[in-house]
């Protein structure tokens, strides 16, 4: 099904976005469509990207301490931090 779309862009805009569809020889409603695509398909690839990432950091076993030694570790930064300034 196809649905219609409205965007309101200022005069400047279009005739932007007009002479860039020109120049692929595309009307201006599929220069727009393909934009929005590609918009869309790179949000999902950063998506996909961040948590291969995730998975991969997941692999590693790094020593750490207990989260409430972590925790006044990074209070005692804070404290440094303030004490310096």
């Amino acid at each position: 099904m196809t649905k219609r779309l409205q965007v309101l862009v200022g005069d400047d805009e279009l005739r932007t976005i007009q002479r860039l569809a020109r120049t692929e020889r595309v009307t201006t409603a599929e220069w727009v469509r393909r934009r929005l695509r590609e918009a869309l398909e790179e949000r999902h690839l950063d998506t996909e990207h961040k948590l291969a990432v995730i998975r991969a950091a997941t692999r590693y076993r790094a020593p750490a301490p207990d989260i409430e030694q972590m925790n006044a570790e990074i209070e005692q930064g804070y404290v440094e931090d303030a004490s310096t300034s």
